[in-house]
């Protein structure tokens, strides 16, 4: 038998989307090529599955600009039905109608590096499903309780795990009916959406006369918005990881931020490295990181997690942790914090990719 094929995919029609290329950049480039045939699939913003370069090159950061799918051209059709591994591809003849479908490849499992709503919450997740297609990471409901903070966090709760109190907000609904129970939160709170990532549209408040405003700024990217409590607390992400064995939590990873940042926003994360310092394995006090590895693993089960996700928590100066959030599609550049955790742990970037490749081809299809 041959090589398995993966099909990367990526982009897609979230805000996200160019640090979801720049994260493909990372996996195109680490993929064994001796061990996988490799299909780019990218994703552009109106949604147009298309054949894309498999150089990493074409994907990473140029000049301070993020990339980008450029849609129309090939257009890459998933399977029609399930059993049918076939994945093929439309090539338009420039006619009103017409065009001619070939066969691309017989895909074995799928590599979904999409962040963001549209692909991280589930919805790709189930279109995979429906044809029996294996993929990387977590199934629908997973995907979709890691991608809305709201139902997230009571998921956590139900499982006994601390968060931080937050008020939600839709968008058609009036703030002033809620205004009390969001001072009651007391400044600084943190309003953010509910279902974006890369520190998007969150803003920290510390006075109430610009609530207004970030709400405003949240609601570009959501109409669903969490007010938050601030948490005066360092900020500590694990790292979750699937194995044939069963599930490993990491060594816990410290994110600190320096200069004009607040927190550990978008800029900070993209285009201001020397403002970021991270240390893995965070200075803890003694039994501390098994708490912690402890609640990423409970918050991991506490959505039926499959695959990959990284848990990010707060530790207050009083010994205690409480969970803010889990990712269940991780930045996965090389850089990034989730990979960059696992290397602590012996495991390189490229036998990281390797083990969540044959976990996910070696997971059964259907229910589960």
């Amino acid at each position: 038998m041959g090589r398995p094929t993966v099909a990367v995919l990526f982009g897609g029609r979230s805000s996200e989307h160019g640090v979801s290329c720049v994260t493909a950049s990372g996996v195109l480039r680490a993929i064994d090529r001796s061990r996988w045939d490799v299909v780019a699939v990218g994703i552009a913003r109106d949604g147009q599955w298309t054949l894309a370069n498999d150089d990493p090159d074409d994907w990473r950061i140029r000049e301070g600009e993020l990339p980008a799918v450029v849609g129309g051209g090939a257009t890459v059709l998933p399977p029609f039905r399930a059993g049918d591994p076939m994945w093929r591809v439309l090539r338009d003849s420039g006619a009103v109608e017409g065009g001619t479908v070939e066969d691309l490849a017989a895909v074995d499992v799928v590599f979904p590096l999409l962040h963001g709503p549209w692909g991280e919450d589930g919805t790709v997740q189930g279109a995979l499903d429906l044809v029996d297609v294996r993929y990387v990471g977590c199934g629908v409901l997973a995907s979709a309780l890691g991608m809305d903070k709201a139902f997230a966090k009571m998921a956590f709760r139900a499982a006994g795990l601390p968060v931080a109190n937050a008020v939600v907000i839709d968008g058609d609904g009036d703030v002033a009916l809620v205004r009390s129970e969001i001072e009651a939160l007391r400044l600084p709170v943190f309003v953010k959406p509910a279902r974006a990532g890369s520190s998007q549209g969150i803003s920290r408040v510390a006075s109430w006369d610009v609530l207004d405003a970030a709400l405003a700024s949240a609601l570009k990217h959501d109409p669903k918005v969490l007010v938050e409590e601030g948490i005066t607390g360092r900020e500590i992400e694990c790292a979750v990881l699937e194995t044939p064995d069963g599930f490993r939590a990491s060594q816990p990873g410290e994110i600190v931020t320096r200069g004009d940042h607040e927190f550990y926003d978008y800029e900070a994360k993209y285009f201001d490295e020397a403002a970021v310092t991270l240390s893995c394995p965070a200075e803890l006090p003694p039994g501390m990181s098994e708490v912690v590895r402890d609640y990423a693993l409970r918050a991991f089960a506490a959505i039926g997690g499959e695959g990959i996700a990284r848990a990010d928590m707060f530790v207050l100066t009083d010994g205690s942790v409480i969970v803010n959030e889990i990712n269940t599609m991780p930045g996965f550049t090389p850089f990034s914090m989730y990979p960059r955790m696992w290397e602590v742990e012996g495991l390189e970037y490229p036998a990281l990719i390797e083990t969540l490749l044959t976990t996910a081809l070696e997971r059964p299809v259907g229910l589960r």
